[in-house]
């Protein structure tokens, strides 16, 4: 390893890798210039889509950056309970006036062809999500210089991230928005989880990584809180899709705040497996009855998101958003990394003062 966590960036503010076109390179660019750590999101992309976007990203800044990876999935879902899901989806393909998807699509995005991409060409840090590779993976990285760095969403799967050699280790609680980064999911998983406080902290007293923590976070009072719970960083995404540099689609940014969405559900029904976004017509609809089956359902679900975005109607999209969602600002990305930073710094100082009486 040649890189520690603290030299990857100024503040202790990661930008989410938010995958679906969020996190382009003009976002994860304002992030790392204003002294943050961006991360563009390979996830979905082919891996000559993403090769391209660390092109384009590194024409915008020279400053350190990420690049995250979907692990590939075990084919574990029920072929049945993905035809029920299809039946019940029928009206929704006859409303939006779409086919639906094929769930038998590929389930392969490419993952071992991106990883000879950034371990030929490398980036100072790879994330992968939904599992850890294995150790002579990570090994790789390390030979080439790249800082990786593992999510996980329990002290076990830090654990095995520790074992396999993984340099960090991203905490994510429960809060969080976009899809929950187990590394086992099926029908017994169900959709529950930890909280961001308490997991930072079981997994402090877990392991001897560094931790960057993610979960709903919006302010830099709750930057300040975890770090105080024994994280080294905070990942916040939410919060910076409403960027205007964001590539998310204008009905997703404008329903953070938008009163018909007041709340947050984990939900399969889009893709199978466990994310949390706000809770809409689908969610509510479908949610109960949606398969553990990604990316099956994923697959069948991607026309009727793209239609329902088409006609501009925010009920039938995924919306993935944290607990948080409420509290997002529409402020470039760099001036938000300098808010966020002043924020913690205040907290800190509060808490100093405090404890100084």
């Amino acid at each position: 390893m040649s890189l520690a966590l603290t030299d990857l960036c100024r503040y202790p503010i990661v930008q989410a890798p938010m995958a679906g076109g969020v996190s382009c390179p003009q976002l994860v660019g304002a992030v790392a210039e204003a002294g943050g750590l961006g991360f563009l999101a390979a996830g979905y992309k082919t891996a000559d889509g993403m090769y391209n976007e660390i092109k384009q990203l590194r024409g915008l800044t020279g400053q350190p950056f990420g690049v995250n990876l979907f692990m590939p999935q075990a084919a574990l879902a029920d072929p049945s309970a993905v035809e029920v899901y299809r039946h019940q989806l029928a009206g929704e393909a006859a409303w939006y006036g779409t086919p639906l998807g094929d769930p038998d699509s590929s389930g392969d995005d490419g993952y071992e062809a991106k990883v000879a991409i950034l371990l030929e060409d490398p980036v100072p840090v790879v994330s992968f999500t939904f599992g850890c590779p294995a150790r002579e993976t990570l090994d790789a990285f390390a030979g080439v210089g790249t800082f990786t760095v593992v999510t996980v969403t329990s002290p076990q799967e830090a654990r095995n991230a520790q074992w396999a050699g993984a340099d960090a280790v991203c905490v994510q609680g429960v809060e969080a928005g976009g899809h929950q980064s187990t590394h086992h999911d099926d029908a017994q998983a169900g959709l529950t989880g930890t909280g961001l406080l308490s997991l930072v902290a079981q997994v402090r007293e877990t392991v001897q990584l560094p931790i960057v923590a993610a979960g709903g976070l919006m302010r830099g009072s709750q930057i300040a809180a975890v770090l105080a719970a024994g994280a080294d960083a905070a990942q916040l995404g939410t919060a910076f899709l409403a960027c205007p540099e964001s590539g998310a689609h204008l009905l997703h940014k404008q329903a953070l705040t938008n009163p018909l969405f007041v709340t947050t559900a984990l939900t399969r029904a889009f893709s199978g497996r466990p994310a949390r976004g706000l809770a809409n017509r689908f969610v509510r609809e479908h949610g109960p009855y949606a398969p553990a089956a990604y990316p099956q359902v994923h697959h069948l679900t991607s026309g009727l998101r793209k239609a329902a975005a088409k006609a501009g109607d925010a009920q039938g999209m995924a919306l993935w958003a944290g607990q948080g969602h409420r509290m997002a600002r529409e402020l470039p990305a760099g001036e938000l990394v300098e808010l966020l930073a002043t924020e913690t710094d205040a907290a800190w100082a509060a808490v100093s003062g405090r404890g100084a009486q």
